[in-house]
């Protein structure tokens, strides 16, 4: 039987980011993507026009009508918006005991909107992060979270550490924002870093890489890899979807989440078609 992976997210318009991203992701990795919808965002590539949070309860019911039925094998969440959907986020996990959680604390959209209220954030901190297998933090997101400023790999180390007090088993700080030329990102499992080099991709198309990223190693923690595993996999996948990332729009275009599978059938990751 296929995998269940379900994502409770921001809904993207324009398909780069949030459940669009997460659900062609999971089709990548050959699961089966399931959705809770947090809120309805209007934005494109260059700008987000309004966010539309769902009630509380609806964002509840549609984890619950899930995992009475379909079942989960893991979860990724990203855009929790507020403080209420947080606590219903968190009131799920506990009743319906979902597993292998990967947190992907989603604060601001590329385009510099903020997706996270400010005074949400002390919940997001006490509540949801106790419960993550993984969490996976941008700079930006580490600086936040851990309360330090977060700009060079001793920093980020700095900062997985107090993360991980939080409650999460794994902190995995992303450097893609790192300046210079030598970039990482860095898991911190209680007791040692693991340091991943990451290449640099000379391109602005990197909308929704983050949603992209966390997508990918739910779905490896429900196909049975353990962390460590995981994030080696997901980080060759990284750099081949922002290799043949997309120039759609007028701003910051997607990632592209089937480039391996049209590389695998032959076919030009940016022309796409079926092969099949």
């Amino acid at each position: 039987m296929l995998k269940r992976v379900l994502t409770i997210a921001g809904s993207d318009s324009g398909g780069g980011a949030g459940i669009q991203a997460d659900l062609k992701t999971f089709c990548a990795f050959g699961v089966y993507g399931m959705t809770a919808i947090t809120a309805v965002t209007a934005q494109n590539t260059h700008e987000v026009l309004s966010i539309t949070a769902l009630n509380p309860a609806a964002v509840y019911n549609q984890i619950k009508a899930i995992a009475e039925d379909i079942g989960v094998d893991a979860v990724k969440t990203g855009m929790l918006f507020n403080a209420e959907i947080i606590e219903a986020v968190v009131e799920a996990i506990k009743n319906f005991s979902l597993p292998q959680l990967v947190i992907d604390p989603v604060m601001v959209s590329k385009s510099g909107r903020y997706l996270l209220e400010s005074e949400a954030i002390h919940s997001f901190k006490e509540k949801i992060l106790p419960h993550a297998q993984v969490v996976t933090p941008n700079l930006n997101e580490a600086s936040v979270l851990s309360g330090i400023s977060v700009l060079t790999p001793d920093e980020m180390k700095q900062a997985a550490r107090i993360i991980h007090q939080m409650g999460p088993k794994y902190v995995l700080i992303k450097g893609g924002h790192l300046a210079g030329e030598e970039m990482m990102d860095i898991l911190f499992d209680g007791k040692k870093d693991v340091i991943f080099p990451v290449q640099r991709q000379m391109t602005k198309n990197t909308h929704g890489t983050g949603c992209t990223y966390s997508a990918a190693l739910a779905s490896l923690l429900a196909l049975g890899y353990d962390v460590l595993a995981a994030v080696k996999i997901v980080r060759r996948y990284m750099d081949i979807v922002i290799r043949y990332s997309l120039s759609l729009g007028k701003g910051f275009g997607p990632t592209n989440h089937l480039a391996p599978l049209f590389l695998k059938c032959g076919l030009n990751p940016e022309k796409g078609g079926w092969n099949w």
